[in-house]
C-alpha cells in the first residue's frame, strides 16, 4: 500500500531531515531545499513601471506577482507588489533585478536581506553576565510592578521587601530576566514625573539587584530614569515607545552599551496595513538605535500587544507574529493578563491564566524568543512544553 501523505513540515531543517531519512544524496538535497520553501513577500509603493518589471521577472522564474490593476495598464503612479514563490525562484529573480534600471538593484539587495533575515537565527547577546542564545529555547521575563495602580492588581508600590521576595520567587521558578516598572502604562494611566518614577523605582531596584543574579530590565520611556536605573544595577532598557518618544533614550542605551527592547506603540489605533506599519515602525526604531551607536544585535523588538491597537489588531498581530522575523532580531511578546484576553474569554485580570498560556504557546510557535509574564512558574512550564514541539526538539525526549 502506497500510503500517500501530506507532511506537516514547518522548516527547512525538517524537510532536510525527511530527505535524509529517505536516503537522498546530500548534494541533491542542497539543490532541492530552496525549491521546498515557499515565501510571500510584499513590497510597498513601487512605481508602476518598476512594478511591471518586477512582475515579469518573477513570472519568468515560475513564481507569481500581483500588482494593482491600474498599474498593469500603466495608469497608476505606484502600487504594492505581492510576490509568491519558492526561495529558488526569489533568488533567480533577485539576480535578474540587479541588472534592471529604475532603481531596482537596491530593491534586489533589500529583498535578499529580508529573505535571509526571515530564516536566520538572531545573533546571541550577553546581558548581565548571562548569554541569550536565541533559537535554543524561549526565555521568560518576570514582571515586577513597583506601582500602586497596576492593571493586573499586582502593583507592589513602596514594598521593597515584598518586591525582593517576589524577585527571588520568580528566579526560583525559572525567570531568566526581571522587568521592573515604576509607572503604570495601562489604558487611561496617569503619567508620573521622572522624579516620582525614580523615587518609586530606585530603592527596589537596588535591593533586587543585590538579591538576585539574573539580568534586570527597567521598564521606562524616560532617558533620565533609564540612565539612573542602569547606574543603580539594571542591565537593559524596555522602552514602550521604541526610542521614538525622546531621542536621548537611544544615546543613553548606546553609552551604557546595553541591550534595549524597542516596542511598537502609537497614539491612535488606526491602520491601513497593520503588520506593514508595525514592521516599518520597528525598523525605524532599530535605525534610531544603530544611528546612536547601539549594536544592532542588542535590539530586541516587541510588537506592543495592547498599545495603540484595538482588540482585533492585537489578535491579528499575535496570529502574524512570525512576520517580525524579517527584522532579523529577537522578538519579545507581552500578552500576560491583557485586556484582549479578557474580551475573548470574558475574564478579569486575575482569571486570565489560561488565556495567557494560550497566547504564550502560540507566540512561541510563531517565533517569540522572550515572553513577558506575571505568572512565572506556570509560563515557564508552558514555554518548556511549547519549545519541545515548536522548536523541533522532540528527539531530546526519546
Amino acid at each position: 500500500m502506497w500510503n500517500p501523505r501530506v507532511l506537516a513540515l514547518q522548516s527547512q531543517a525538517q524537510i532536510e531531515a525527511e530527505m535524509a531519512a529517505i536516503g537522498v544524496d546530500p548534494l541533491g538535497a542542497r539543490i532541492m531545499l530552496p525549491k521546498s520553501a515557499f515565501r510571500a513577500v510584499k513590497v510597498e509603493g513601487l512605481r508602476s513601471n518598476a512594478a511591471n518589471i518586477v512582475k515579469q521577472e518573477m513570472l519568468a522564474k515560475g513564481g507569481e506577482a500581483a500588482i494593482a490593476w491600474s498599474s498593469c495598464i500603466a495608469s497608476g503612479d505606484t502600487t504594492d507588489v505581492l510576490l509568491l514563490g519558492t526561495l529558488r525562484q526569489f533568488r533567480q529573480m533577485i539576480l535578474r533585478l540587479r541588472l534592471q534600471p529604475l532603481g531596482l538593484r537596491p530593491l534586489a539587495d533589500e529583498l535578499k536581506r529580508a529573505l535571509e533575515r526571515f530564516d536566520a537565527v538572531p545573533r546571541p547577546i550577553t546581558c548581565g553576565g548571562k548569554t541569550f542564545a536565541w533559537g535554543s529555547r524561549t526565555y521568560v521575563m518576570g514582571i515586577l510592578n513597583v506601582t500602586p495602580d497596576s492593571f493586573s492588581g499586582d502593583g507592589l508600590g513602596d514594598d521593597v521587601e515584598g518586591a525582593v521576595a517576589q524577585a527571588r520567587r520568580f528566579v526560583d521558578q525559572g525567570a531568566d530576566i526581571l522587568d521592573l516598572g515604576a509607572e503604570s502604562t495601562r489604558p487611561g494611566h496617569a503619567p508620573v514625573s521622572a522624579e516620582e518614577e525614580l523615587r518609586r523605582l530606585l530603592p527596589t531596584l537596588r535591593a533586587v539587584a543585590e538579591a538576585v543574579a539574573v539580568p534586570i530590565s527597567v521598564d521606562t520611556y524616560k532617558p533620565e530614569v533609564a540612565e539612573a536605573a542602569l547606574a543603580a544595577g539594571a542591565h537593559l532598557v524596555n522602552d514602550i515607545w521604541g526610542l521614538r518618544r525622546d531621542p536621548r533614550m537611544a544615546e543613553v542605551v548606546a553609552r551604557a552599551r546595553v541591550p534595549v527592547i524597542a516596542m511598537h506603540n502609537q497614539a491612535v489605533a488606526e491602520y491601513k496595513d497593520l503588520m506593514g506599519e508595525v514592521v516599518a515602525a520597528l525598523r525605524h526604531s532599530v535605525e534610531i538605535a544603530v544611528a546612536a551607536g547601539v549594536r544592532e544585535e542588542n535590539v530586541i523588538v516587541d510588537p506592543g500587544i495592547g498599545f495603540g491597537k484595538r482588540r482585533e489588531h492585537n489578535l491579528e498581530v499575535m496570529a502574524r507574529l512570525a512576520e517580525l522575523r524579517v527584522l532579523g532580531l529577537p522578538i519579545l511578546l507581552g500578552t500576560s493578563r491583557k485586556s484582549t484576553i479578557g474580551f475573548v474569554t470574558g475574564t478579569t485580570p486575575d482569571q486570565r491564566l489560561e488565556g495567557t498560556a494560550a497566547t504564550v504557546a502560540l507566540g512561541i510557535a510563531n517565533g517569540a524568543d522572550i515572553v513577558r509574564v506575571h505568572d512565572v512558574r506556570q509560563m515557564v512550564l508552558v514555554a518548556r512544553m511549547a519549545d519541545a514541539i515548536a522548536r523541533g526538539r522532540w528527539q531530546e525526549y526519546s
